[in-house]
Formats: C-alpha cells, structure tokens, sequence
C-alpha cells in the first residue's frame, strides 16, 4: 500500500518563537509536513512558489505588510488556503472576507494546555484546510437588498442558521442580503469564544439586524440575530408563547459545542412547522441530524450546495439523509429563504 501524500504547509510568523512552537507542533502529525517558515509576506511569497505548499499559515501583524493585505494580493496569483493564526481580533474577519478559510487565536505560551489545545486545534484545521476549495472562494457581490412581501405575521416563524468552516462569510453574505423585517434568526457558527462575540457585533454593524451574543434567556423577536456563544450550547424554547434561547454547557456534540444539532433539535420541537433551518459550509456531519428532526416536523430546510461551500461536508451530511428540502448555492439562500416563508 503507498504512504498517504503529507500535507505541505508553510509558516508564515514575523517571531522566531511561534515558527518554532508552530513547526514543532504541527510536524508531530503524521499527516503533516511543514515544508518551510517564512518571516514576511516577501519571504512567504518566495517560499511559496519553491516549495508549492498545500495550507498556509498566517499571522496577521506582521512587517513590510500585513497579512490582510497580503491574503489580497496572493490568493489571485497563487490559490491555497490560509489560515489565520493571530491574537484576539474583529480582524480576524476581515482576512476572512479577503480569503483566509480559517483562523486560531495565539495561545497563551505561559500555559502547556493552551499551547496543546491550540496546536491541536490547528492540526485539524490544517487537515480540514486542505480540502477546502480556493478556487472558487470569492463570494458573490452583494446586490440589491430583497423586498420582502409581508403576508403573515412573522413573531411566530423562527430561523436557524448552522455553519462551520467557512461559515462566517456566508452567514455575513446572507444577512447582508436580507430585508430587516425577518423572523428571529438564530445561529450556530462552531467559532471559539470570544470570537463568537465579535462576530456578532460585526453582523450588528454591518447588516441591518440587531445582533448580538445569546446570553440565557434573550427573546428571539423580529429583526434580531443571536449568535451562540463559544464554547457554550444554545437552545430554542418556547414560553408563554414567546420565543426565548436558553444557553447552557454541556458535553460537545458531534465533537463541537455549540453544536448546530443542540440548536436544530429544539427548534424542531419549539417551532415545529413554523420554523426554516440552514445548513452552510463546513467539515463532518454537525446539523444533519438536527435538521432531519426539523423537517420531519413540518420545517423548510435549505443546504448550501457543493459548487459554493468552502468545505462540502456539514451540507452533504444533511442532503445525503434527506434532511434538505432544497440546495441551492450561496448566492441564491436569501431568496429561497423569503420564498419558503411566504411558501
């Protein structure tokens, strides 16, 4: 039987002290093979085309340019996928809307766990990297905001968003797409905390939802977004006949928490027939049962499809099983959403 091809990763880190400590770490995998270090965006760009790697990783504050701007200017000439390696930033989003696929908050070196949390962390993401599609990364320009058409009352309706790699751009391109006058949108992106909460404030300020970070016992009314925090399970739940989100630990599910399953399950059981769930771009099969539950129910539910999804798993998972009533691409979700509504 021949060895498995390893996969070629290059370091990209202005420190002498992460390269090693990101080298070291990584190599340890048998999958994994770091092909070279570089000190600069010049330096990378060199090693780049000498040593043809699979998987880049990037810091984002480095000299001569930073790694936002250098995530511009490769990916057109040179395709690969990047992820972001960077102390706790809204930045972090920012190279994710230039192209990175991915990205892990700098651990704390004085701490063995977080460095081994974190250099394990990156080993999967690497391998969930490196079948991702670059090529067809760029997402579709934002056009004219969708007039929806009120026909009911939509306090009643709820939708659930669930996503992973990749997930944090289509979530941006498809609330950017939709009329404020939604149903209450609840989303689970596996994101770690801290982050959880940026991305929140990034929808807020730049979409025209009131968005924010679940915190236990927010309603989920017309018009707003709750994000599930990192590290936490969020829940649907249904009182007096209100919708409210219960957060709360947990084992992680599907290897995650939150976990897009905790979120689909209960809004099939809260919501039943009134409810859409969606299931974005991402690795493994989180979701896919949750929303076979939902639609089982009486929910409408909508895959992103291949062509468009950074990684094709979370989605095939779903489609596989019968759990997606349609798949459409990217582009397309935000109005299939007002169709399936006013449906």
């Amino acid at each position: 039987m021949s060895e498995l091809k390893k996969i070629k990763v290059l370091v990209v880190d202005d420190s002498l002290v992460f390269r090693e400590l990101i080298t070291r770490g990584i190599s340890a995998d048998s999958e994994i093979e770091v092909v070279a270090t570089a000190v600069d965006p010049f330096d990378a760009r060199d090693k780049i085309i000498d040593f043809n790697p699979d998987v880049m990783t990037c810091d984002l504050h480095m000299p001569k340019m930073n790694g936002i701007e250098f995530i511009k200017r490769l990916l057109p000439q040179h395709p690969l996928p990047v992820i972001i390696i960077s102390k706790t930033s809204g930045a972090v989003f920012d190279a994710l809307n230039a192209g990175a696929v991915e990205f892990l908050s700098k651990p704390d070196l004085t701490s063995p766990q977080d460095v081994e949390y974190f250099i394990n962390d990156l080993i999967t993401k690497i391998k969930v990297a490196s079948r991702s599609k670059i090529a067809r990364r760029k997402l579709p320009t934002s056009g004219k905001k969708l007039a929806m058409k009120v026909t009911e009352n939509y306090s009643d309706r709820i939708i659930a968003i669930g996503s992973s790699t990749g997930g944090t751009e289509a979530v941006y391109h498809i609330l950017r797409n939709l009329p404020s006058g939604m149903p209450p949108i609840l989303v689970v992106q596996h994101i770690p905390p801290v982050f959880s909460r940026l991305f929140a404030e990034r929808l807020n300020e730049q979409t025209d939802f009131n968005a924010k970070e679940a915190e236990n016992g927010d309603p989920a009314v017309p018009g707003s977004v709750l994000v599930a925090p990192g590290d936490r399970h969020m829940r649907l739940e249904k009182k007096n006949g209100r919708y409210m989100v219960s957060i709360l630990d947990g084992e992680k599910v599907n290897g995650h928490r939150p976990s897009v399953d905790v979120l689909f399950e209960s809004v099939a059981e809260a919501a039943g027939e009134k409810a859409v769930g969606i299931i974005l771009t991402g690795m493994g099969h989180d979701g896919s049962r949750g929303l076979m539950l939902m639609r089982r129910k009486g929910a409408r539910t909508i895959g992103q499809d291949e062509q468009s999804s950074i990684v094709y798993g979370m989605p095939r998972a779903a489609f596989e099983i019968g759990a997606v009533e349609k798949q459409v691409p990217l582009d397309k979700i935000p109005q299939t959403i007002l169709e399936v509504l006013s449906g």
